[in-house]
């Protein structure tokens, strides 16, 4: 528990936070709290508010891409997908951003691939995770293949689909050519848990976007970073988004990622595409350890032991 901010702080007290040896000496907390590697240490100024390092899990989820556009299109790639756990020192300032989704595509311009999303601070060794790669469009300027991310975006044109980042997500899925009865169909964009489905001539085929993982941070267990679906053509249906926000191809306009869950936009027969969902960081700490010392207005609840932080938006923790 942090010390007090204010009043009479004992060498006590200090040792109760932060341990060490007795008898105690204030030579033992050097680099402890606000105290300096060497030198003077100040008990009021070096360790009001001050706490020991204590274990801090995060979710980091980047926001997902948006998904192609014209017949034969690819889902758009989940967002990167991450856990850790990390022992963080009292009073680091931990900055968080959060990802934004990936713009729509029409039949001239691409869909944007999602924003990363990150927590950085002093002495914490920055976690990043990479925003999803593009759902391609079915036009020959802007490339048939999908693009690359912290999941890959669904391909088009007998292309393959785009590339992931191991430990964040997995590949799109490469498309069929537009040749025989049914004419093809584009690859899903790859989720945080699986490929993106490859696209296919059969009859009745579906290129879903992969699946996301579910994270029960929150107390509750939640699907992120889910794949958007490939569009169809002829008798090949439109594919369904992956579990954890990634939205459905359609023969119209596609569904969006959902929003907070980092998923993939899904692909659009039509010439406007869908656009990915936004990233998340959540941070667990427990409620002992917390301080309350916030800014970008997270979301904070309780589960247990723990106290929950939601952010949506560019924020901070102080720990």
């Amino acid at each position: 528990m942090p010390l007090p901010s204010s009043g009479q702080i004992s060498l006590n007290d200090i040792a109760t936070e932060f341990g060490g040896s007795a008898p105690h000496a204030l030579s033992e907390y050097y680099s402890k709290g606000n105290a300096p590697a060497s030198g003077e240490i100040q008990i009021g100024a070096d360790f009001y508010g001050t706490s020991a390092a204590y274990t801090i899990n995060f979710l980091v989820v980047a926001g997902g891409a948006g998904g192609g556009c014209s017949l034969n299109a690819g889902g758009g790639g989940a967002g990167g997908f991450q856990t850790s756990a990390r022992n963080v020192d009292g009073g680091t300032v931990l900055s968080i951003t959060v990802g934004g989704g990936g713009g729509n595509s029409t039949s001239n311009s691409n869909a944007g691939n999602g924003g990363n999303s990150s927590v950085s601070g002093s002495g914490f060794s920055t976690l990043t995770s990479t925003g999803g790669g593009r759902g391609a469009t079915n036009n020959s300027s802007l490339g048939f293949n999908g693009g690359n991310g912290g999941s890959g975006g669904g391909g088009t044109q007998n292309r393959p689909g785009g590339t992931g980042i191991s430990g964040q997500g997995f590949a799109g899925g490469g498309s069929a050519s537009t040749t025989g009865a049914n004419s093809g169909q584009g690859g899903g964009g790859g989720g945080a848990s699986e490929v993106g489905t490859t696209g296919s001539n059969a009859s009745g085929a579906q290129a879903d976007g992969g699946d996301g993982s579910a994270s029960s941070i929150t107390g509750s267990s939640v699907f992120y970073a889910g794949g958007g679906g490939g569009s169809g053509r002829g008798g090949v249906r439109e594919g369904v988004g992956g579990a954890g926000g990634g939205g459905t191809a359609s023969n119209g306009t596609g569904a969006s990622g959902t929003a907070n869950l980092g998923g993939g936009g899904g692909a659009s027969v039509a010439n406007t595409g869908a656009s990915g969902g936004s990233g998340v960081v959540i941070l667990s700490v427990p409620t002992s350890n917390y301080t309350g010392t916030t800014s970008g207005s997270p979301t904070v609840t309780t589960s247990g032991s723990n106290t929950i932080m939601k952010f949506t938006g560019s924020g901070s923790y102080t720990a």
